[in-house]
């Protein structure tokens, strides 16, 4: 009788250890994980590069003055990218039409917003990420003001 009784205990212990194992017993399933914080920071910058884009096709007389700010804002998420570990649009001809809201005044305003969102950014991240952000602010706000 005492043999029964161990393999009564024993078959109880390992169908409770397979139902715990087996997730039955789980209370709640997983959070969805949080997008990254930077990720604001990747959309502005690909946001941007396409409105210089749009506003040197528009305006081609300003290529010279607005392509290195384009450049600048694909750089920017090229790295940010590679920090949060997205993965980047693929290249290739703009889908958008250029539009009469492409200015150098618009563009200032988009960076000037932008500039914010980064310094924001910056005061959140931590340390490892803070540089990349202000350096990041830094360069929107050099570029508002190389759209005056």
């Amino acid at each position: 009788m005492l043999t029964t009784s161990r393999r009564f205990l024993l078959g109880a212990l390992a169908g409770s250890a397979a139902l715990a194992g087996c997730g039955i017993l789980d209370r709640e399933p997983e959070p969805a994980p949080q997008p990254d914080a930077l990720q604001p920071l990747l959309d502005e910058a690909l946001t941007l590069a396409a409105s210089y884009d749009r506003a040197i096709v528009a305006q081609p007389d300003l290529a010279a003055r607005l392509t290195p700010l384009a450049e600048d804002h694909r750089a920017h998420a090229t790295e940010l990218a590679r920090v949060i570990g997205a993965t980047l649009p693929s290249a290739g001809p703009s889908a958008s039409a250029p539009t009469a809201g492409d200015t150098t005044a618009t563009l200032r305003k988009a960076e000037q917003a932008a500039q914010k969102t980064a310094v924001a950014a910056c005061k959140a991240a931590p340390p490892e990420r803070a540089a990349l952000a202000g350096s990041i602010a830094a360069c929107r706000a050099t570029h508002a003001e190389a759209l005056r």
